[in-house]
């Protein structure tokens, strides 16, 4: 009985138990006729009707004109011969798919994993971008066609917004058809739903010229993934701020970077989506400018301000000041060395942190000092740091939720594509509960680059150990010890008539580049793209001399300067010598000379 019991589903499932559901003989002679329907509405509807009318035709004749001794056989055959033709059928439409389906994959970021390595300079020529490193895909000098494409749609649009006009524009005779031309308009074929529109911009449908991007609006189709406000911030910005001066703050962030570079940080950080890219450039410049200060303050300033303001008469100002340099003397965070992979190294000492020991505006500024001058330490193909956060003898006191936040928020908004890995070391079992927080708060790609580690063979994976401070358990004996600013080691920011004609040349250089990359994007990738690019990168080299023979005029030293890390000429050496300072923290020393060890060229690539 029990045996009957469990064996009855499966013999009810038996080809020669199963009712037959078409006539044999009409499924063998003759496939069904399916009625003709007109063209439904929507196509979840013609689905339906489709199938309900399938039904009809596969179920119009009755079983019982069959003869039951067949019957059986027959609807074993029908099954099988089913089974076959489907299987027939999937295997003919894959193989149609893939051999027809030849467009470009969606996700152009991933597209070319290769890595390049970039032509080196003739004999005795001297190329700050060049380097004999694999250059990772995405990067200037290994682009494949369709990022080049959002390289030369995203220079258009932040041309446009920057007011500056083509000096030449290309009339529709003169301008050449090219594949990338036709490209940019068929990448835009996806983004075309209704937008509002500024004013600046252009109405969505309007025909540009062949060979130009016309820009759009690029704040209605983002708002959701807006995790900043920067939509908001970018239609005051185009609203209220005068394109000038948005101009001027792109060129003052570049510094010694690639033009090319710098624009290439804010397009990978968002996916290779011009609109999103743009929102975000145009907000850093206004948080730079408007919200920081970054060059004209921070920078100009740096740490001889700092000291002078520490001797104000007024309050408050002389607590930013002794704030701003408490930080620097207690060493709670530095620069020194290289990881396997030839990224800075930012050691940061959580310990020496206690919440309200300084206030909220000196822990800001002192933030992005640092990131300010780690920019400086970047070479191509280098464009990212990795920060080693020591959390050995953390307690709760140490722990302060204000800055973290800060830190998480201007390295995903207005620092794109600079954490190359960050490094928990030796963090107690009360930082679980905390990491849950700061993990909600990250983007997943951040939080993809955290790492923990307890002891110095986890950190031997990223750092050879013979490069690991004694600090850590590791073998470089080397100390932080901080060097007071010297007097008279500003000097040269007072001489206005070398500043202001370095500053004229790079004028003059940066017309010349924005000229040629009118020229470049009316161009595309037509025979004169190869000669034009050339002569951009020749001017993007003459703006990288140019700013460091201008860096002692608008940037005040640092404490890299003065122990030879960062020469006047923009060599850069990770490993100076440990600094000799006295006990006394004010007393005057006198800056250490460059060694002539482990240099390595300056470089314009982006660094942000």
């Amino acid at each position: 009985m029990r045996r009957s019991f469990y064996l009855r589903p499966f013999q009810l499932l038996h080809p020669r138990r199963l009712p037959a559901v078409v006539p044999p003989r009409q499924f063998l002679t003759a496939p069904p006729t399916l009625p003709v329907l007109p063209a439904p509405p929507h196509p979840a509807s013609h689905f339906q009707v489709h199938l309900q009318s399938r039904r009809l035709v596969w179920t119009t004749s009755s079983p019982a004109k069959s003869s039951p001794g067949s019957l059986p056989f027959k609807a074993s055959i029908s099954w099988h011969l089913l089974v076959l033709t489907l299987a027939c059928g999937g295997v003919l439409f894959v193989d149609h798919l893939l051999r027809n389906n030849s467009s470009p994959p969606r996700d152009i970021q991933t597209s070319s994993a290769r890595r390049q390595t970039v032509t080196s300079p003739p004999a005795g020529a001297f190329d700050p971008f060049y380097t004999d490193m694999p250059v990772p895909a995405g990067h200037v000098g290994n682009l494949t066609p369709e990022q080049e494409t959002k390289l030369r749609e995203f220079w258009a649009v932040t041309l446009k917004v920057f007011g500056v006009e083509n000096p030449n524009p290309p009339s529709e005779a003169d301008t050449p058809q090219t594949e990338d031309s036709q490209s940019v308009s068929e990448l835009d074929k996806d983004k075309k739903k209704p937008k509002k529109r500024l004013g600046l911009f252009k109405r969505h449908d309007d025909k540009p010229a062949s060979g130009t991007v016309t820009p759009k609006d690029p704040s209605s189709h983002i708002e959701s993934d807006d995790k900043y406000g920067q939509v908001r911030e970018f239609q005051e910005i185009l609203a209220t701020q005068n394109p000038e001066s948005l101009r001027a703050a792109f060129w003052s962030m570049l510094k010694a970077d690639h033009p090319d570079g710098l624009l290439l940080r804010f397009l990978r950080a968002r996916k290779w989506d011009v609109d999103k890219a743009l929102v975000m450039l145009i907000a850093t410049m206004r948080w730079r400018s408007h919200d920081q200060h970054v060059d004209d303050d921070i920078m100009f300033k740096g740490e001889g301000g700092a000291l002078e303001d520490s001797k104000s008469s007024d309050a408050a100002v002389k607590r930013e000041g002794d704030d701003f340099l408490t930080q620097l003397r207690l060493g709670k965070s530095f620069l020194h060395g290289t990881d396997k992979e030839g990224r800075p190294l930012c050691f940061v000492r959580v310990r020496l942190h206690r919440g309200g020991e300084q206030t909220e505006k000196s822990l800001e500024r002192y933030t992005v000092y640092v990131i300010e001058t780690a920019r400086l330490l970047l070479r191509p193909p280098i464009e990212t740091a990795c920060i080693v956060f020591d959390m050995s003898q953390f307690t709760m006191a140490n722990m302060d939720y204000t800055p973290v936040k800060f830190m998480i928020k201007i390295f995903e908004a207005n620092y794109p594509e600079s954490l190359g890995a960050v490094l928990v070391h030796k963090a107690p079992w009360i930082f679980q509960g905390i990491w849950k927080i700061i993990r909600g708060w990250l983007d997943p790609v951040v939080a993809g680059k955290v790492h923990f580690t307890s002891n110095v063979e986890d950190l031997e994976e990223f750092i050879p150990k013979s490069q690991i401070i004694t600090e850590l358990g590791g073998a470089e004996e080397w100390e932080y010890k901080y060097v007071e600013p010297v007097p008279g080691e500003n000097d040269a920011m007072k001489d206005e008539a070398a500043r202001t004609s370095l500053q004229q040349r790079r004028t003059t250089d940066v017309l010349q580049f924005q000229s040629k990359t009118f020229e470049w994007i009316a161009t595309g990738s037509g025979p004169e793209a190869g000669k034009i690019k050339e002569e951009r990168h020749e001017i993007a080299k003459r703006l990288n001399d140019n700013y460091w023979k201008l860096d002692k005029h608008i940037r005040a030293r640092a404490y890299y300067d003065r122990i030879g890390m960062i020469s006047t000429d923009g060599k850069i050496n990770f490993y100076p010598p440990t600094p000799v300072v006295s006990e006394v923290t004010n007393e005057k020393v006198t800056p250490l000379a460059a060694p002539t060890h482990k240099e390595v060229e300056p470089s314009p690539d982006d660094v942000d």
